[in-house]
């Protein structure tokens, strides 16, 4: 897959390309029904896929306080659009000056002036321009004139464990489930499991102390679910890139949480054990969690004794959700 990070070079592009335009963070479900049917235009058409996205989030631009958490970073993101069999990455850096051109301008200078689209696929909750005031509407009334064809893709529904009524695949769903600590429910929207990535840090020792060794990382910008422990897989790299998408997972206890046991200043920390006999330094490493199963909240513990029982009993949990 060919990234393009410089809009300069967006001109050199081939024209009549199969084009989909969106922040696309988490590719869920529904944004994978969205280039599914991209590629497979693309690939009836014999043209290359291509796909335009926006970094930093639109709102960190302009309403930085409302700005949405990240749930799959760039480098995450686009591991998984080259997945997809997009050929083209095309990376927006977003201005006052792009987000303010008006829905017939993003058409006629973002898209028409460089790319000449032969078809652009999005779904029916799309919006562009300024103040989002572009519709999938407005996109076909534009298409019209401009000479490409646009597609709509329906939305993708799920239906959670609870509630048979049915719900839109969407990464606002997906980011309320990673808050409540629903990682499960989370990885149905997704199609997979929710991964955190981040360099191992040095750590406190105190799992050690106990017998259950961790490893600590501190992650890219990225939601980290609610404090908890949690069933998981964990994969270790060299790189983000080697963690981002892939590699070998490895079962694991995982913790989130403030260490109000022994000490008094609570630092977030975000933990796995692995649950293996041997495993190797870890230091200087990267390393992603794989969140599966939600184990139980996190408490106070008054003595070392207690505390080690407890992991004891989440580890043996955690085996059984993985097995």
């Amino acid at each position: 897959m060919r990234i393009i990070n410089d809009e300069q070079q967006i001109s050199g592009l081939p024209k009549g390309m199969v084009l989909s335009i969106g922040n696309f963070d988490g590719v869920h479900r529904g944004h994978q029904a969205i280039l599914s049917t991209a590629r497979t235009l693309a690939h009836e058409r014999k043209v290359p896929f291509a796909v335009i996205t926006f970094d930093p989030h639109p709102m960190s631009v302009l309403h930085p306080e409302r700005a949405p958490g990240i749930l799959t970073p760039l480098p995450i993101k686009a591991m998984l659009l080259e997945a997809m069999s997009v050929d083209v990455l095309i990376v927006i850096r977003d201005s006052m000056a792009v987000l303010n051109l008006s829905p017939d301008d993003f058409v006629d200078q973002l898209l028409m002036k460089n790319l000449s689209p032969l078809v652009v696929v999005e779904g029916p909750d799309f919006n562009f321009g300024y103040g989002r005031s572009g519709t999938i509407r407005t996109l076909h009334e534009l298409s019209v004139s401009r000479g490409f064809e646009a597609v709509e893709v329906p939305f993708e529904d799920f239906y959670s464990e609870n509630d048979r009524r049915g719900m839109k695949c969407s990464s606002t769903a997906i980011r309320q489930l990673l808050e409540e600590g629903d990682v499960w429910q989370a990885s149905q929207i997704l199609g997979r499991p929710y991964r955190l990535a981040g360099k191992t840090v040095p750590g406190r020792g105190i799992g050690r102390q106990l017998g259950f060794p961790t490893a600590n990382i501190q992650p890219i910008p990225q939601i980290v679910p609610a404090e908890g422990v949690y069933a998981g897989y964990a994969v270790v790299g060299d790189s983000v890139e080697e963690v981002a998408f892939g590699g070998l997972r490895r079962p694991a206890a995982i913790s989130i949480g403030r260490a109000k046991t022994f000490i008094s200043d609570h630092p977030l920390l975000l933990e796995a054990h692995f649950l293996e006999d041997r495993v190797e330094d870890l230091k200087g490493k990267w390393l992603a969690m794989d969140f599966m199963r939600f184990i139980r909240h996190q408490r106070r513990f008054e003595t070392y004794q207690l505390l080690q029982k407890q992991i004891a009993k989440d580890c043996q949990k955690a085996m059984n959700f993985l097995l």
